[in-house]
């Protein structure tokens, strides 16, 4: 089962391109963030059927696209909000929960974001112990190039300096007991950086 998480702002083109991407790759699930898609819909898009979730104004937006193979094994799909989604599958005798986020920005108050951590907390708490999870999305924050008292949650393959959002996010993994796979390998550069203008990289 290979699952992924990426950023999509158009149902049309960018969306294609992505499930392009998927079958090459081989990704069962991907989480999709900044969709900026109005309402709670479902529709299938080239072998993929996508989940998602918006708000009433085209800003935010989450979704996840399941392969056509695993749609029947959905078995409950929950819509909390426009920055959080999540879906749970019956893969035989395993259960899987498919967690999508899209944290608030840098520029939006310290109220927003304590909301949408206590909803992610909230959650979080929601999916029993001895069933499967993956939380996947943008945090938009930075953990940092290495673990530095996080080992037991950041792998030491980053990029950048951490900053306050890298922080929580960290300290969410770590209260939770989860991992930020993506850095548990060593990626090439241009495989770590997300968004480039000029000569900045993040």
């Amino acid at each position: 089962m290979h699952c992924a998480s990426w950023n999509v702002r158009t149902l049309t083109g960018k969306s294609i391109e992505l499930v392009q991407a998927l079958h090459r790759r081989k990704v069962n699930i991907a989480c999709i963030q900044e969709t900026k898609w109005v309402g709670a819909k479902a529709c299938e898009i080239d072998g993929y059927k996508l989940w998602y979730s918006g708000g009433l104004r085209a800003r935010n937006g989450v979704g996840i696209l399941v392969e056509k193979e695993l749609t029947d094994r959905v078995m409950e799909i929950r819509r909390n909000s426009d920055c959080i989604m999540c879906i749970k599958l019956v893969l035989g005798a395993e259960v899987l929960n498919v967690i999508c986020v899209y944290a608030p920005q840098m520029g939006l108050s310290d109220d927003i974001k304590k909301v949408f951590w206590k909803e992610l907390e909230e959650v979080m708490k929601g999916v029993p112990c001895h069933e499967n999870l993956f939380l996947g999305g943008d945090f938009n924050g930075h953990t940092g190039v290495e673990a530095d008292g996080y080992a037991r949650t950041h792998g030491g393959f980053g990029f950048g300096d951490r900053n306050s959002r890298g922080v929580a996010l960290l300290d969410f993994a770590l209260a939770f007991n989860l991992t930020i796979v993506n850095s548990l390998f060593k990626k090439r550069e241009d495989h770590l950086v997300t968004f480039r203008s000029g000569s900045c990289k993040t």
